[in-house]
Parts: structure tokens; C-alpha cells; sequence
């Protein structure tokens, strides 16, 4: 079994169904719980999920929680709790490793300011693992928010943003204990045609390689500010091989800039998505297969954009065979979506939010717990007086059924909050493609 932040679940999740659609707001979160949602959540060995806020928490540099079955919201850590934040800010994604601890990345902060490799217990007890920009120049790396995954042998593999020989990111392999070693710098090749800024992580595949997105990098194009992205193959010892490069077709229609972390199906091929391309600029989902051969499956923003636009999330594969994920923006209520896709690309909206207390702009994906459904988050909207008036995000819980936005759908408690208005906000620094609605 290959494990990546959705692939453990679906692995756990096979005999089990989609009940009939509800929409319910978890958790609401209102700063002082967290703020910003950025990451999929994952489900831990104990059936609770555990997941990261972005902003938030004691310091409001980020949270690690967990929620209980039974909904119930617990902090596990607040970060840059340690003098000059040597423990790291922004977190993104979780994964639990084979010892049960969770294991993540920060974006920002450690010794460097760069970022840090993180280890947290489900009791909140977190060790930092790692320091980027450690080495002179950056070689090692800066800037990641990936999501990592762990071998059997115990090594974890992940990517850095930027850093590295040229700046313009890495793929690197850790041990347990912290060791780590850089496997792969990206923009190697001349104009980059190996990508560049890797932003979302690696998945483990079936014949033992790691596939994976750079959202920068190899075609120019009048549609990509910064040319348009690469898909990749890399061996545990570092051999790289390029598999696709976006913007191949005219008008960019098989889709530019991923950032989304592929999945591999159960028909051995990987699907993801695509940020930009297609004859409206806003995504697209596709196929490849381990020999390259690519199909564009569905470009976004059809017709009414029912079905969303701007896909930063990947997707998963659910117990009933087809794919599910959100979309940034459009929608019935034109704050964003989760939608079905089936293998052959038709995509049907589940729901559309409505920056109301079901949330707004989605970015995380959703994956499927072992009760069913299907759980995500929103960056934005719940609480309108957290940041007012944009609100600081959900948690949802969802299952399958037809496009949405009656608040009549929308149940369970409303945690809310008081947000202070007038509080300083931190920019989080991201890529120049990761945009902000």
C-alpha cells in the first residue's frame, strides 16, 4: 500500500458508501480555535482527524488539532510558541508516520526563517526535525508545504518551494531522526524545462516511484506569467525524469499550473488537476499513465461554472469509484464547490458555498473517513466576525447527492467566535501562482 495524505484513507474507506447528502458545519473557527484551513485533513489510527490551520491559534502563527467523532475541537499545538518562532509558522499538511506521531512541514519560521520538518504527538508534544536553510545558500531547500510521505523503511520524501542549486525548489528524503538529503533540484535543465517551485509534495505509486507537480517551469505562455508546469518522475535514489509538460496543446486546453497532489487510482493511472489552462483559465482534471501518455478529462468553469473554478486541491478516489474535490471559486453560490468527477471525466457540483456559515473558498481537498463522507475545509467565510467581514474558515462534513446552497442543507452547531477586526494579519508568503480571491 502506497500511503499519501488522501491514499491512506481511501485504502481504509474501500467497503464503505456514500450516505445520502447532508452538508454540517464541524467546527467554525473564529482565530482563537485557528484560522485558515490550507491543507486536507487527515484521518489518524484512532479515527479522529487530525489537520492544520494556517493563521490562528495562542500567537496566530498556526494550529495542529484534532476533532473527535463526535465533532469535538481540540488545539494540539500553536505554533511559534519558542523565542523567535524556532519552532516554525504556517503549517500546511499532516501525515501520520509508522510509529503513530504525526509528522508535518511549516512554511515559515525554525532557525533560518525558512521552515521546519515538525514531529507531533496526538497529545500536542511537537519536536522540530529539521531547519531549512541550514546550508549555505539555501542548497538544502526553503519554504515547504508539502505534503510528506513515509516509506516502509521509514524515510519520509517531500519538496521544498524554493531553494536549492537554482532557488527554484527541491525534492529531498529525511530520516525519522532528521538526516536529510537532497535528492533532486529543480530548473536544472535550460528555461527550466525540468519545473520549477514544486509546491504540494510527492505520491508513492504502485511501481515504487514518486510522481509529482511542478506548478512552474517548462512551456512559456502568454496564459502562465511564469511558464506552466511539469508533471514528474523521480526513483528513491534520485534518478528525475520529466513525464509532461502543460501547455503542450493550443490554448493551453490540457491545462497550466498544478498544484494539486496527484492520486494513483485503482486503474494504476494518476489523475489530478490544474489550476489554469482550458479556454476559460480555470482548471482542468486529468489522466496520465507511468509512460506519459495524458488525457485532459474535464476543463472547469462549463457553462454556468456549476462546477467550480480553479481547482487547487487534488482529488480522491471514494469507496464508489469516482473522484471527488473542490473547486476555489464558482458554483451555485459562486464561493466554490465539492464536486464528483467520474473516470470519464463527467463532473457533477455536490455543493456550492455561499460565504455564509458553510464557508467560502475551498483549497484544501476532501477525503473520505471511514464513517463515509467526505470532510474538507474553507479558507474564508463561517464566522463573518472573525476578520470581518471575510470570516476565518470551516471544517465540513459532506456526502454525495446533488448541487446545493440551501441553508436548509446546512446543519449542526455553529461554533462561533469573536474575531478582532482590527488585528494585524500576517501575510503568508506563498508562490507567485498560489493566489488569494
Amino acid at each position: 500500500m502506497f500511503r499519501t495524505i488522501c491514499g491512506l484513507f481511501l485504502c481504509m474507506a474501500m467497503a464503505i458508501t456514500l450516505p445520502a447528502q447532508t452538508l454540517r458545519t464541524v467546527v467554525t473557527f473564529d482565530e482563537t480555535n485557528g484560522e485558515d484551513p490550507f491543507a486536507s485533513l487527515i484521518e489518524g489510527a484512532d479515527h479522529d482527524l487530525y489537520g492544520t490551520t494556517v493563521y490562528g491559534g495562542a500567537a496566530n502563527y498556526g494550529t495542529v488539532f484534532k476533532i473527535s467523532p463526535q465533532g469535538v475541537h481540540t488545539i494540539l499545538y500553536s505554533f511559534c510558541a519558542q523565542t523567535g518562532c524556532t519552532d516554525g509558522t504556517y503549517p500546511a499538511w499532516l501525515t501520520q508516520g509508522n510509529d503513530g506521531d504525526f509528522y508535518g512541514e511549516t512554511y515559515n519560521g525554525g532557525t533560518a526563517g525558512a521552515g521546519t520538518v515538525f514531529k507531533v504527538t496526538s497529545n500536542g508534544a511537537l519536536t522540530t526535525l529539521y531547519n531549512f536553510c541550514s546550508q549555505p545558500g539555501c542548497t538544502d531547500g526553503a519554504l515547504p508545504q508539502s505534503a510528506l510521505v513515509q516509506t516502509k523503511d521509514g524515510t519520509f520524501y517531500g519538496t521544498t518551494v524554493i531553494g536549492g542549486a537554482q532557488n527554484q525548489g527541491t525534492i529531498f528524503k529525511m530520516t525519522p531522526g532528521g538526516v536529510l538529503t537532497t535528492l533532486y533540484n529543480f530548473c536544472s535543465k535550460t528555461n527550466c524545462a525540468d519545473g520549477a517551485q514544486p509546491n504540494i509534495g510527492l505520491t508513492l505509486a504502485t511501481d515504487g516511484n514518486f510522481y509529482g507537480t511542478a506548478a512552474l517551469g517548462g512551456n512559456s505562455s502568454p496564459m502562465c506569467l511564469y511558464r506552466c508546469g511539469t508533471l514528474f518522475r523521480i526513483t528513491p535514489s534520485g534518478k528525475f525524469t520529466t513525464i509532461y509538460t502543460f501547455c503542450s496543446q493550443a490554448a493551453c486546453a490540457d491545462g497550466a499550473i498544478p498544484q494539486g497532489l496527484m492520486i494513483q487510482a485503482k486503474d494504476g493511472s494518476l489523475y489530478g488537476t490544474t489550476d489554469g489552462g482550458c479556454s476559460n483559465s480555470l482548471g482542468t482534471a486529468f489522466r496520465i499513465n507511468a509512460r506519459g501518455k495524458f488525457t485532459t478529462l474535464h476543463s472547469f468553469c462549463t457553462g454556468n461554472c456549476s462546477d467550480g473554478g480553479i481547482p487547487y486541491a487534488g482529488l480522491i478516489q471514494a469507496s464508489d469509484g469516482n473522484f471527488y474535490g473542490t473547486a476555489n471559486l464558482g458554483g451555485p453560490g459562486r464561493f466554490g464547490t465539492v464536486y464528483k468527477m467520474t473516470a470519464a471525466g463527467v463532473v457533477t457540483g455536490l455543493y456550492g458555498f455561499d460565504d455564509k456559515a458553510d464557508g467560502a473558498f475551498p483549497v484544501a481537498g476532501v477525503i473520505q473517513a471511514t464513517d463515509g463522507r467526505l470532510y474538507g475545509g474553507t479558507e474564508q467565510g463561517g464566522d463573518d466576525n472573525c476578520f470581518a467581514p471575510t470570516g476565518c474558515g470551516t471544517i465540513f462534513r459532506l456526502s454525495a447527492g446533488p448541487a446545493s446552497t440551501s441553508q436548509d442543507d446546512l446543519i449542526g452547531n455553529r461554533n462561533q467566535g469573536r474575531g478582532n477586526a482590527a488585528r494585524a494579519v500576517p501575510t503568508l508568503p506563498v508562490s507567485p501562482l498560489r493566489v488569494n480571491w
